[in-house]
């Protein structure tokens, strides 16, 4: 029957892509554009590579644009990113320009799948695997699960190296820092939080603090401002972007030697 073959369509294939992740060369935690740019560049270097979004549709803030108004400002340092993933902008002034913020999400989203990436949603990562005092993987489980309070163990997920993308709350950093009494590559050691908004330092400091933090480690986009205690950049999107070409490219290099 149609009926059966649908859910065995379904289930079948799933759980194919599913047990091909648990080893991974890179997981990424956050749908943010950061972490999508992240996983193109490295899938597309031929990294084994998954991204895992809390959210039903992962992209983070680049959906909604500024206050619901679906457009968004890039500036020329990231535009030969733009032009990666082909996407649609018209110039606007003093070297920025504006896309629209849905084409924009659902380009990166396309791309990154269709270079290799895997990308899970409904996907909350609670905790890190944790070896030899070194990130080694994540703990996944189901969204719903956890903001039901249900007591349902997760599933472990290995990888060589882990990107925080978790955005403004530095999810990950803050759970490896707390939970393993180790100290962070940041002036205090942990999680600084990120500053009010200021544009232009927010762009540059966003990508300066892109990088490892802690052995298999790595922050991009708004968690890089949040663990390096610096300020937000509202919805101009080249700094992300930027964040997650360079920690692509730092993460290949690595794996390479």
């Amino acid at each position: 029957m149609i009926e059966t073959k649908v859910s065995r369509g379904i289930i079948s294939t799933y759980f194919d892509k599913l047990q091909d992740c648990l080893e991974l060369d890179a997981a990424i935690v956050g749908g943010g554009p950061s972490g999508i740019v992240a996983a193109y560049y490295m899938a597309k270097a031929g990294l084994k590579v998954a991204q895992f979004d809390r959210k039903l549709a992962p992209g983070g803030g680049m959906w909604g644009g500024a206050m619901m108004f679906n457009q968004i400002v890039i500036q020329e340092e990231a535009m030969h990113i733009v032009r990666d993933f082909e996407i649609n902008y018209t110039p606007y002034e003093d070297g920025l320009y504006t896309m629209d913020s849905v084409e924009s999400t659902s380009s990166l989203l396309y791309h990154a799948v269709h270079a290799g990436a895997r990308i899970f949603n409904c996907y909350s990562v609670e905790d890190v695997i944790f070896k030899d005092g070194k990130v080694s993987g994540v703990v996944v489980n189901w969204t719903p699960v956890l903001r039901e309070g249900l007591h349902v163990d997760p599933l472990n997920i290995l990888a060589k190296v882990v990107v925080d993308g978790t955005g403004h709350d530095s999810e990950i950093a803050a759970t490896v820092a707390r939970k393993n009494g180790i100290r962070l590559a940041t002036e205090t050691g942990g999680v600084i939080g990120e500053r009010s908004l200021d544009v232009a330092s927010g762009e540059q400091e966003v990508v300066n603090g892109t990088k490892e933090i802690y052995p298999g480690l790595y922050v991009c986009g708004m968690a890089a401002s949040a663990v390096s205690g610096t300020p937000r950049m509202g919805p101009i999107f080249g700094g992300m972007l930027l964040s997650g070409k360079k920690v692509a490219d730092a993460i290949i290099d690595k794996l390479r030697k």
